[in-house]
């Protein structure tokens, strides 16, 4: 029997294995819980952060506004040659994950966290899931943390996402060769969110999808390139008028390119 690979943590000043739930130190050895946390299981622990290393959320992992940890799936495998996968059942191409191997590492993830999957969701990134919502963002942005977990090859074994109530989500109508990247993508859309991470939370209240709408489009100087003016209205000073602008172009371009968007807009109206 082999033992798993201990966590990968980010956005932790001082790490140390411990049997029992991690407590964070600062540097003057002061307890400090951070405000949000994320549990990956993936077979590729080395690609995290990766681009949440940098910018914004990077920042903000550097800061403890979040923090992130890696476990290693293939940790969580018994046999001398750490197999995670097998063939699928009733056959076709590719592999499975395998349902014990995927159930052991989300059990170690669920360690000293809630019970209530509210405050703590499990959520498996999916080509077959519900798509991501920036309203699920926003729930998941007041949790206490997720636990995500990132496929590979055909899929995983159903009966854990069964027996464990794993959330399905997709990141868009595409499929992608792992879950990791989907993963950066919740993970990133859920950071900014958080308290200290953005300048002025504004910012996010008129944001694509926040109000049900796309955003309006975005312009600054020179007030005139290559034979293009900025709108006259966006120059005026008038707020109302600019505000009512925007509101207009919102609603266009919401119902030319999303017209799921826009139906649930009217509706909810």
């Amino acid at each position: 029997m082999t033992t798993p690979k201990g966590p990968r943590s980010h956005g932790l000043r001082n790490i140390a294995a411990t049997a029992g739930p991690r407590v964070l130190m600062d540097e003057s050895g002061a307890k400090s819980d951070p405000v949000w946390r994320a549990k990956v299981l993936t077979l590729y622990p080395e690609m995290f952060p990766g681009p949440l290393g940098i910018s914004l959320t990077g920042k903000a992992l550097e800061k403890r506004i979040w923090t992130l940890e890696t476990l290693d799936i293939r940790g969580f495998a018994h046999d001398k040659h750490r197999s995670v996968d097998d063939t699928p059942a009733g056959g076709g191409p590719g592999m499975v994950l395998r349902p014990e191997i995927v159930a052991r590492a989300v059990d170690a993830s669920l360690k000293g966290v809630p019970d209530d999957r509210t405050e703590w969701p499990v959520i498996c990134l999916s080509a077959r899931g519900r798509p991501l919502t920036q309203a699920r963002v926003a729930q998941l942005s007041a949790a206490q943390g997720v636990t995500l977990l990132c496929g590979r090859f055909e899929g995983i074994d159903q009966r854990v996402i069964e027996a464990r109530g794993i959330e399905e989500i997709g990141v868009g109508d595409a499929v992608y060769t792992g879950g990791e990247i989907p993963a950066m993508a919740l993970l990133d859309a859920v950071v900014r969110l958080l308290p200290g991470v953005l300048g002025k939370i504004e910012s996010t209240e008129d944001e694509s999808c926040s109000a049900g709408l796309l955003e309006h489009p975005q312009y600054t100087r020179p007030a005139s390139w290559e034979g293009r003016a900025i709108p006259e209205v966006l120059l005026s000073g008038n707020h109302a008028k600019v505000d009512a602008w925007r509101r207009d172009r919102s609603e266009a371009i919401t119902e030319e390119r999303r017209p799921d968007l826009w139906r649930a807009f009217r509706k909810a109206e």
